[in-house]
């Protein structure tokens, strides 16, 4: 149903790997972050979306997929998570990954490049979304969201190592 990119990544030569843990069906690649950053874990019970600060990766978790991301956009309770003084001042493509708190997901873009990680911190805690918590996955050119039924959206301007998929239950 929907197409969006991952988390980060570096290129080695023409192969492009991501820089946080990375888990597709069950196997495990990369490092995990610190308490920077969020991770959207998938089990056999469902989805689920966190602050690595709160509830660090577990190697004995049983995971059938997991992607790691950073900033912290909204830190769980609908808090501020990504501070002023943080701020760069950066305003490029953004990709978000969110879940207000009746446990949706909200899967964003905002392509025109308007916004710096600290803008859309601010922006998404005072929307009326009612986020719980929101990751910021990558962004700049690597931001896409496609949609499958009608064909829309948004396309990546690079090619992706990682992507989410969510597919009809």
């Amino acid at each position: 149903l929907i197409a969006l990119n991952g988390g980060y990544y570096r290129s080695e030569g023409e192969t492009l790997i991501p820089t946080g843990l990375t888990i597709a069906s069950g196997e495990v690649t990369g490092e995990s972050y610190g308490v920077f950053a969020g991770m959207l874990a998938v089990n056999a019970a469902g989805a689920s979306l966190r602050w690595l600060a709160q509830s660090p990766y577990d190697p004995a978790e049983n995971l059938t997929s997991a992607l790691q991301s950073f900033p912290l956009l909204v830190k769980p309770g609908g808090e501020l998570g990504f501070p002023a003084e943080l701020e760069d001042y950066q305003a490029a493509r953004r990709t978000v990954i969110a879940q207000d708190r009746g446990g949706n997901f909200l899967l964003m873009i905002a392509p025109q490049g308007t916004f710096t990680l600290h803008q859309l911190s601010t922006f998404l805690v005072q929307s009326d979304l009612d986020l719980d918590i929101a990751l910021n996955l990558d962004g700049g050119p690597s931001s896409g969201l496609l949609l499958a039924d009608p064909p829309q959206g948004e396309t990546a301007l690079l090619p992706l190592p990682v992507v989410i998929l969510v597919f009809p239950r």
